[in-house]
Order: C-alpha cells, then sequence, then structure tokens
C-alpha cells in the first residue's frame, strides 16, 4: 500500500511537470510568432562643417597703390632707418607713425655700411597699421667690405672687396669704402636688394650721392640701366615703383631725368631762413670751393622731374638738423610750417622730420638717443602736435583740390 501510494505520487508529480513545461512552450510559440519589434528612432545627426585648412595654391597679394608723387611731395615724412631698427626704441617711433597723416616714409630702410636686414624690416613693417603709405629704401654711398652677406636665391655670398671704387676703399673710414656702379658685383648687389625690398612692398628707392657711385663720365652713365632693370622688375610683379637720387651739383638734363626726383638739404639758418643760392655758403665761399647744393634752385630744379626736400644730416654740427634741434620750441614750429609752405607752394616737395640722424655732442633736443631726432612727446623735442597739424592740412587741401579741380589757363 505505502509502494503504491508513492507511485502514484511520483506520477501525478510527473504529469504535472509535462502539462506546464507544455503550456509555457506553447506560450513562447505564439509570442515569437506575434513578435513586432517597437519600431527604431532614427536619429539625424548633423554632420560638422570642417574648415579647408589646406590652402595648396594661395593667392598672392594685391599690389600696392602707385605711388602718388604729389601727395609724396605734401605728406612726406623722413623716417630714417625706421624699418632698420634705428633711433633706440623702434616701438615709440612706429607709435607716432600710426598717429600721423605721414604718407610716404622716406628712407624707411637703410643701408649705411650695413646690408639690408629684410626680416627684420618685416617685422617692424607689420606694426604700422596704415595701410595706404609709401615705403622708402636708401641705397647708401657707403659699404663695408667685411660684410658677409649671401644671395639666398642662388646660394652664393657676395664679395663686397670687388664693389669698391677705385681709390676709395677706406673712404668713410676703415673697411668702408664708396661703392661704384661700373662693378659687375655692386650691380648684382643692387639687383638683389632692390627686388627683395619690392617683394616686401618698399615702393621708393633713393640713391645717396650719385655722383660717387656713378661712371665719372655721365654720357656714359650705368644708371638709365640700373633704373630700367628695378621698375621692368616692378612691373612684373604689378607694382610702380620711384627712384631718386642725391644728385649735389648735376647740372645735366638728361642724367637728372633718369630719376624721379632729386633729394637734398635746405641749408638752414639757427634763425629759420634758408638761402636761396646754389650752393650752401656755409661751404663755398668762391668758385672751386666744395658745392653743397641747394636743389630748389633753378640751375638744378629746372633740369630735374621733381624736386624732394629736408632737412639734411652729415651728421656734422651746423648741418640742417643740428641746427633745427638746437632751437627753441616756438621757432621749430615756425620753421617748419614756412619751410612745408615755402617749398609745396612752388610744387616742391618738404618732408617733415620723423626720424632723423643727430650729432651725438650736438646738445638740443633729441630722441631716444642723443643721436637721434624725434619729434615724439615722450622726448625732449616734442614736435609731434605740429607735425601732425601740419601734414592734416596738407591732407585736407589734396582732398579738396581733388574735389574741386581749379582749371589752370
Amino acid at each position: 500500500m505505502f509502494w503504491l501510494d508513492k507511485n502514484i505520487n511520483s506520477w501525478l508529480a510527473f504529469f504535472v511537470l509535462t502539462v506546464l513545461s507544455l503550456t509555457v512552450g506553447f506560450w513562447v510559440i505564439v509570442s515569437v510568432e506575434n513578435f513586432q519589434p517597437e519600431a527604431a528612432k532614427i536619429v539625424k545627426v548633423e554632420k560638422r562643417k570642417q574648415a579647408n585648412a589646406t590652402v595648396l595654391f594661395p593667392q598672392p597679394a594685391p599690389p600696392p597703390s602707385p605711388p602718388d608723387i604729389e601727395k609724396m611731395k605734401t605728406q612726406g615724412c623722413v623716417a630714417d632707418g625706421l624699418l632698420s631698427g634705428w633711433g633706440g626704441n623702434t616701438n615709440d617711433i612706429v607709435k607716432v607713425v600710426n598717429r600721423s597723416d605721414c604718407y610716404y616714409l622716406h628712407r624707411a630702410l637703410e643701408t649705411w655700411a650695413n646690408h639690408p636686414d629684410f626680416e627684420s624690416a618685416k617685422k617692424i613693417k607689420a606694426k604700422i597699421d596704415k595701410t595706404d603709405i609709401i615705403y622708402g629704401m636708401f641705397i647708401a654711398e657707403a659699404i663695408n667690405t667685411k660684410t658677409l652677406y649671401s644671395d639666398e636665391d642662388r646660394s652664393e655670398r657676395f664679395n663686397f672687396e670687388k664693389m669698391c671704387k677705385d681709390g676709395m676703399e677706406d673712404f668713410w673710414k676703415k673697411n668702408v669704402c664708396i661703392p661704384s656702379f661700373e662693378s659687375k658685383e655692386y650691380r648684382k648687389y643692387l639687383k638683389y636688394i632692390t627686388e627683395k625690398a619690392m617683394d616686401m612692398g618698399i615702393q621708393s628707392f633713393l640713391f645717396g650721392q650719385v655722383f660717387y657711385q656713378e661712371n665719372n663720365n655721365l654720357s656714359n652713365a650705368w644708371a638709365p640701366e640700373i633704373i630700367l632693370q628695378m621698375k621692368e622688375y616692378a612691373d612684373s610683379k604689378g607694382m610702380k615703383i620711384v627712384v631718386g637720387a642725391q644728385t649735389n651739383d648735376i647740372t645735366d638734363e638728361k642724367y637728372l631725368k633718369n630719376f624721379d626726383f632729386i633729394d637734398g638739404g635746405v641749408g638752414l639758418r639757427a634763425d629759420g631762413s634758408i638761402e636761396d643760392g646754389p650752393c650752401f655758403s656755409r661751404w663755398w665761399k668762391k668758385p672751386g670751393d666744395w658745392c653743397w647744393a641747394l636743389l630748389w634752385n633753378k640751375l638744378f630744379a629746372k633740369n630735374a622731374n621733381n624736386v624732394f626736400l629736408h632737412l639734411d644730416w652729415g651728421p656734422k654740427v651746423g648741418d640742417d638738423m643740428s641746427t633745427f634741434a638746437r632751437m627753441s620750441d616756438a621757432m621749430r614750429e615756425k620753421t617748419l610750417r614756412d619751410l612745408h609752405l615755402f617749398f609745396t607752394t612752388q610744387n616742391k616737395g618738404f618732408m617733415l622730420p620723423i626720424l632723423a640722424v643727430l650729432p651725438t655732442e650736438n646738445g638740443g633736443c633729441y630722441g631716444a638717443k642723443k643721436s637721434f631726432y624725434s619729434p615724439s612727446k615722450k622726448y625732449s623735442c616734442d614736435d609731434e602736435e605740429v607735425i601732425n597739424d601740419i601734414l592734416k592740412e596738407a591732407k585736407k587741401k589734396a582732398q579738396f583740390d581733388k574735389t574741386y579741380p581749379v582749371a589752370r589757363l
């Protein structure tokens, strides 16, 4: 009996488990057949815009506007060596330029007894926030024969000793000679530095004391060929340049007309007056004496395309800048106003001083160094306000004349 009950319980348990298994299995099958997945939510992911940082063929910068020679005459500023780091406080001179209405920076890049440093010049130029401005380069009549400088395009070092004029090897001081246009090496050097200057946007070039550098026989001069090459290169870049020279007492019209302008000082006296003769009487007393030419005199001016004037320097005590810096504040203001008016009304240029060289022992006012003039209010001359006033008036007059041109009979 005990055995029978045990069997019945076992079969009953088996039967119950079987029924449950079949029931669960049937439910799973039905559920799978009727299963419909929930529709997936489609999320649209916006594609990020990516800047194309790779420029395979960058567009060249547009060429600068052509120099306006008339504007250069009235809104020109002497900024000697600004792009070469001269003056003792380049950042301050840059600020003076940025606060001014200077259109033309005369002699901004220097080469006196040294090669131009174009990389440094570009960095200084980048600090000047004016776009409509003409930069000038001075091609000095002095080279250092010990200079180490190469043509980077050809990986060739220039031989400066081969550039000297015969007999002028130590003319300025030991190892500093007068170069000669007749030297093939010097002409190669000129071609290289002027083209590099144009590449960085310089558009005005001034040959220093060209009568020293030139062939003694002006009928067989080198300047025409050199200038032609310079202007052809400028044309190839789609830009225009002007080329001037310190011609001193040269009167040959054919030669002078090679240059867009001739350049020189004014022969300033301590009372602010100037002479009207052809040669400054400080050095010229009689025929045969050295003539420091006053280029606005008709002897020279009538044969030139344009005449540019400024307060020149040697630097020697008694030169234009020396005399100017020793004046009182009131006399300096009067002198600048008088000279600018006097020359510009004769259609000649007068450039106002922003940075110029002084004799170290000069005395008077000066800039960051005793050997340099600056009009900055930061230093003792403080002529910035009057210079800016003159430039603003010149700019207004130019705009008025352009708007209301006067017919010339």
